[in-house]
């Protein structure tokens, strides 16, 4: 790090540069914090996580057991080690409580004084932070498996609600009722996610194994379905011709810039798609253990050299590298199956949930390089980490 620091000190090193690699460092040196400990309030799985992008401050969690709870994750004693607590909690005494497993939870995107929740009960309450109550519930006829906001748009308030139909619900906060469905899919929507780079673009994942894009503007219907196969037939891939996985697709991620779209499978497969032509970039993940018969929900890295993807894998998180394909390292930690997982942006900080009731947190742990390692795990590290390449020159050995 000292020849990044000089570089820049000198002006021949962009300063973006060096907080890419740095940030990148912290990613690869992700362990599980021992200093620090999550409250444990939840009585059943950890369903979804979900760190408010205003302050970056306030977590929430879902739980298979119906509550929701919000957690501060600042450290204001200033000791080590300490707890993140719970501020408040929607428990199974509180009169608006979810009947059944809560599935996902979100901050409202502009403030923190809003967050959404969706349950198997059919239902999806819009929360106010401070009352801890329902401003607004919209009531379906089916299962509700997911939902998601946009994070970017402006010109609409829109929610894409994914239930056991498989018709796509999208329900307004501003008039308080369901627009209109978007129709294409032959089974339950598992899945879905708005572009964070054009705020009226949606993807949905469905059981029929097919992943569509969607303009709402549009009254028509899908823009396309995405195909393994990039519109190659041959006879093995005559059966699965205009599918995007070869099983149950139930997780969908957009890179942070929104070009590329993650898409996992139960057939053990993760794929990466350009958003924009839906074209299958083909990079091999290899093998992605993937058995839940519900929604994944998986995240993935924001300002790093090398984007990075964390993706349940049993009962533990992988660490792919986004555009290479690699399997960086397992995060094993959690006793049972791992079911969500949320990545804080300004920290480099891992937080994941199971179904063993753990909320975990993986934190950066500062390393020497690999002096003592074999050189397979030192050329690992300085292939995807500048950081490691430049920091260690001959010069700074010597001094």
């Amino acid at each position: 790090m000292l020849g990044f620091l000089s570089s820049r000190q000198i002006g021949i090193e962009d300063p973006l540069r060096l907080k890419r690699a740095e940030a990148t460092r912290r990613v690869l040196c992700l362990e599980l914090n021992k200093d620090r400990d999550v409250q444990r309030i939840h009585g059943g799985g950890v369903n979804s996580l979900d760190i408010e992008p205003v302050e970056r401050r306030y977590m929430l969690s879902g739980g298979a057991d119906g509550v929701i709870v919000i957690y501060d994750l600042e450290n204001n004693s200033n000791k080590t080690p300490y707890t993140c607590r719970a501020l408040c909690t929607v428990g199974r005494s509180h009169p608006h409580v979810h009947k059944y497993s809560v599935e996902t939870v979100q901050w409202y995107p502009h403030d923190t004084g809003m967050f959404i929740s969706s349950s198997f009960d059919e239902s999806l309450k819009v929360w106010d932070t401070n009352m801890l109550r329902p401003a607004e519930v919209f009531e379906f006829e089916e299962t509700v498996y997911c939902h998601h906001m946009s994070p970017s748009a402006t010109k609409h308030s829109l929610i894409a609600v994914g239930t056991k139909s498989p018709e796509v619900q999208l329900c307004d906060l501003k008039s308080g009722s369901c627009t209109h469905i978007l129709q294409g899919h032959r089974a339950e929507v598992l899945s879905v996610a708005w572009s964070p780079r054009h705020e009226y673009i949606l993807a949905t994942a469905s059981a029929d194994s097919k992943v569509r894009f969607w303009d709402v503007r549009r009254a028509s219907g899908s823009l396309l379905s995405l195909d393994q196969h990039n519109g190659e037939k041959s006879k093995a891939s005559s059966e699965s011709a205009n599918t995007a996985h070869n099983g149950r697709v139930n997780g969908l991620c957009f890179t942070v810039d929104g070009l590329h779209l993650l898409t996992t499978g139960t057939d053990d497969r993760m794929r990466l798609w350009n958003s924009a032509t839906g074209e299958n970039t083909l990079v091999n993940y290899g093998k992605v253990v993937n058995k839940s018969r519900k929604g994944l929900k998986f995240a993935v890295s924001s300002g790093c050299s090398s984007e990075f993807a964390f993706v349940p894998y049993g009962s533990a998180l992988a660490i792919y590298s986004i555009y290479s394909g690699e399997l960086i390292t397992l995060l094993n930690g959690h006793y049972s199956n791992v079911d969500c997982c949320a990545f804080h942006t300004d920290f480099q900080e891992l937080y994941s949930g199971g179904k063993d009731s753990n909320i975990l947190a993986w934190v950066p742990v500062p390393r020497e390089p690999d002096l003592e390692e074999g050189d397979s795990g030192k050329g690992a590290r300085s292939r995807f980490n500048p950081a490691f390449e430049d920091a260690w020159s001959s010069s700074d050995e010597e001094g």
